[in-house]
This record gives structure tokens, C-alpha cells and sequence, in this order.
């Protein structure tokens, strides 16, 4: 069952997600869920140069948050 998103618009644009055939950007709520269910973070948790990488796991986010 897909959530609808009362704030869509305004979630997508300011998205940093770089995976193009992502079903999800703009639904915060469902990339959240789906991000949690796999042990990750969505794409906004991570500053844009890691991001790129794909790594989304809660270490690669542990490990860019000790280096600020």
C-alpha cells in the first residue's frame, strides 16, 4: 500500500538522492521505511560527496558524522 505524501513537491526538490529510478524520492516516509529495513539511512543523512558512494549503511554515516 503506498503512502501518499501530502508534501511531495516540496520533499523532491530539495531530495539529494542520485539513484534515478528510485520510486521513492519525495516519499520521505516510504524511503525512510525502506531504508531502515535494510539497516541504512536514506540519501539525505549523508552530505552529497558520500552519498554518491550508495553506502548507505548506519557505519559509513557513524564514520562521516566522527570526522566533522
Amino acid at each position: 500500500m503506498a503512502i501518499k505524501c501530502e508534501k511531495f513537491s516540496s520533499n523532491k526538490s530539495k531530495c539529494n538522492c542520485t539513484y534515478e529510478p528510485c520510486e521513492r524520492k519525495g516519499n520521505c516516509c516510504a524511503c525512510l521505511q525502506y531504508h531502515l529495513s535494510n539497516d541504512e539511512l536514506p540519501a539525505c543523512a549523508f552530505p552529497d560527496n558520500v552519498e554518491k558512494s550508495w553506502d548507505r549503511s548506519v557505519s559509513r554515516f557513524i564514520e562521516t558524522r566522527k570526522s566533522k
